[in-house]
């Protein structure tokens, strides 16, 4: 089973200019009226920075696309082929397709070619069947930038998602001299991404060590875990110390500080059937400034969010 998803683990803090673009009034203008709806757009001067703010999200790796509500502004699913008609005909969302910089499943079509350039290290103790990537290696960074993201763009997303940049932090912060420069490969990695796609979009999760190091070069800011998630061991949601919360709604608010017009979401993880707790997780987030979604940590499921008391569907 392919598990390439935002990882709902205990990892939590790892042991531990934008480019000026010219673009005409007028593309400005139609684009605004698309409500980036028009995928030519996404090749126009990075315009999902200059017009198109969200007010909500989803994150969902199930291939039910028929199920996704019509009026979910971001999407983030998994790039598979059942999903590019979807793609295509969503004209009227954002739609990422999920990259994994720092972990690779062993699922994956490229597992034993990066195995074999010993670019593959030991496995993720929260989910054994990804392994951690060695950021620093030359033909993981020709993988990425020469056949993985241009195999998703050409299927029609406005962009990518970039997950598991924590995970470069802690292999670091575990042993400084076997794993030096991660944190520094990580962040010129997002820069050759940049560099290579100037016009895509780019969600980042987490990555709070790296983030200081790419201000302007990502567009929306994804924050995992910020006050819920789910303990795997014993089977329950619970929610963040008070302490957590802050450490890391903090380290969201320093990098809109470095880059004003960055957007930044949430994404906790809670029971389905308790609709008040929801309610409350929406309301804490929203009150931040962030937009939010709350799912189950597989993402398979579609949670909606609980309609305000009183009304109905």
């Amino acid at each position: 089973m392919i598990t390439t998803r935002i990882r709902a683990s205990d990892m939590d803090k790892p042991l531990l200019n934008r480019r000026v673009v010219g673009i005409s009034l007028a593309v400005l203008v139609a684009a605004a009226l698309r409500g980036n709806g028009d995928r030519s757009l996404a090749g126009t001067g990075h315009a999902g920075k200059l017009y198109r703010q969200h007010k909500s999200l989803m994150v969902y790796y199930g291939d039910r696309y028929d199920t996704i509500p019509d009026d979910d502004s971001l999407l983030i699913i998994e790039d598979r082929e059942a999903a590019e008609p979807f793609v295509r005909r969503r004209i009227e969302s954002t739609i990422l397709g999920y990259v994994s910089i720092a972990e690779v499943h062993s699922g994956r079509p490229y597992y034993s070619r990066l195995r074999s350039k010993g670019a593959l290290g030991a496995p993720n103790p929260a989910w054994p069947d990804a392994y951690f990537v060695d950021v620093r290696s030359d033909a993981w960074r020709s993988l990425l930038l020469n056949e993985i993201i241009p195999a998703i763009l050409k299927n029609g997303y406005q962009g990518i998602f970039l997950d598991t940049l924590d995970s470069a932090e802690t292999l670091e912060r575990q042993d400084p001299v076997k794993f030096k420069g991660m944190i520094a490969a990580a962040a010129d990695l997002v820069r050759a991404i940049r560099s290579a796609f100037p016009s895509i979009i780019i969600m980042v999760n987490r990555g709070y060590a790296i983030l200081p190091l790419i201000p302007g070069e990502f567009d929306y800011l994804l924050g995992e875990s910020v006050r819920s998630t789910f303990n795997a061991k014993t089977g329950t949601y619970y929610r963040r110390t008070e302490q957590d919360i802050e450490w890391q709604r903090a380290r969201m608010l320093e990098a809109r500080d470095r880059d004003p017009s960055l957007q930044l979401f949430s994404l906790d993880y809670w029971d389905p059937k308790d609709r008040a707790g929801l309610a409350k997780l929406y309301a804490e987030a929203r009150a931040d400034g962030f937009v939010p979604y709350v799912a189950t940590p597989d993402l398979m499921k579609i949670v909606p969010e609980p309609l305000p008391s009183g009304k109905s569907p």
